[in-house]
């Protein structure tokens, strides 16, 4: 079976306490945060899966908030 990927955009910010923030910006709710830029990245794609599990549980589709796509300029 293949394994099928799916991209997230993340904001990343650094808080007035030196942590790092991240959210996933089209899955509302989903935000974490870790000490360095790559632990909350890290954390991230654990929240992502979370938020997942729990919308399938719902037995509802996922509905990201806004849809995202890039643009070449």
């Amino acid at each position: 079976m293949q394994e099928h990927k799916v991209i997230f955009f993340a904001s990343v910010e650094q808080d007035e306490d030196g942590f790092y923030v991240a959210e996933a910006v089209a899955l509302p709710g989903c935000v974490t945060q870790g000490r360095t830029e790559q632990e909350a990245l890290t954390r991230l794609q654990e929240a992502i899966a979370g938020w997942l599990e729990a919308e399938a549980a719902k037995r509802l589709p996922a509905k990201p908030k806004e849809s995202l796509r890039e643009v070449s300029v």
